[in-house]
């Protein structure tokens, strides 16, 4: 089986370790970027096995096409290999929001080809192929979204796929996951970059960087991911990030006015607060 990989920063560049590293199979990896530095890396670390220099050549033959590049330029790809797709290939994406994919692939991607959205629950604020690993999916969830007229065969293609990272699948409403992640996912990266953008441009941040620790460091991690991903994951999701944002503005009101008021009921929200965050930990190990 021809698989090609559209994208070689730190998920693509995963996937194509990870897949070539379990390879049981038999695929063959065949991978594009714009970036020749990026395909160079990609070769020397195993994450592919060969290069194509054109989009259309690289799509040809391929019998599972991934792609892995920021959710904005998904519309774009799929225009571009529309009429070089082999009738029976599988066709993914990688990007945090399903609901603007699953739409484009509608409209563009012909008839004859199977498209399942696809989403790791993984990753990491370091990013570009340098960062990749083969591990990054091991036991992570894995979203996937099919379109109505995805075929079996398409569909154990894409899961078979999702096992060989090491990953779980898990088939979910483009919706629904847009909704979901909206508050796991992409409002974190907005807190996080909220916080660095306020105390970096205070008056006092020299000083107060000298005490920034551990906290502020994990706190403001996501901070340090890549801008261009972010970004498009922000604006391919505004509606459900925007949801989100205002009930988050709301509970940090209540802990505001908790503070101020020196209420003695702010123990009791900071304990329900470590309950229900251990609760959570304690189902990942079950």
């Amino acid at each position: 089986m021809l698989v090609t990989i559209i994208g070689l920063g730190l998920i693509g560049g995963s996937i194509g370790l990870a897949l070539r590293q379990g390879n049981e199979l038999g695929w063959e990896i065949v991978g594009y970027s714009r970036s020749q530095e990026t395909v160079a890396n990609a070769l020397s670390s195993g994450a592919i096995e060969r290069s194509e220099a054109n989009l259309e050549n690289a799509v040809k033959q391929a019998d599972l096409v991934i792609i892995a590049t920021p959710v904005l330029t998904v519309r774009e790809i799929f225009s571009k290999i529309a009429p070089y797709l082999s009738s029976g290939c599988t066709v993914t994406d990688t990007a945090s929001t399903k609901v603007q994919v699953m739409k484009w692939a509608e409209e563009i991607l012909p008839p004859n080809v199977d498209f399942i959205g696809g989403h790791p629950m993984a990753g990491k604020e370091s990013y570009g192929i340098q960062a990749a690993e083969a591990e990054l999916f091991r036991g992570c969830t894995y979203c996937l979204t099919s379109s109505e007229k995805a075929s079996p065969k398409s569909i154990d293609i894409m899961t078979s796929m999702v096992k060989t990272l090491g990953a779980i699948p898990f088939f979910i409403d483009a919706q629904e996951h847009d909704n979901l992640v909206a508050g796991i996912s992409h409002l974190p990266i907005l807190l996080s970059a909220a916080l660095v953008s306020l105390t970096t441009k205070d008056p006092s941040w020299l000083k107060m960087s000298k005490l920034a620790a551990s906290g502020y460091r994990d706190l403001t991690r996501l901070a340090s991911g890549n801008p261009e991903v972010n970004s498009h994951i922000c604006l391919s999701n505004k509606e459900a990030i925007v949801n989100w944002a205002d009930k988050f503005s709301q509970e940090l009101e209540r802990y505001r006015q908790l503070v101020a008021e020196g209420d003695v009921q702010l123990e009791q929200a900071l304990t329900e607060a470590k309950k229900a965050r251990q609760e959570w930990l304690n189902s990942l190990s079950t």
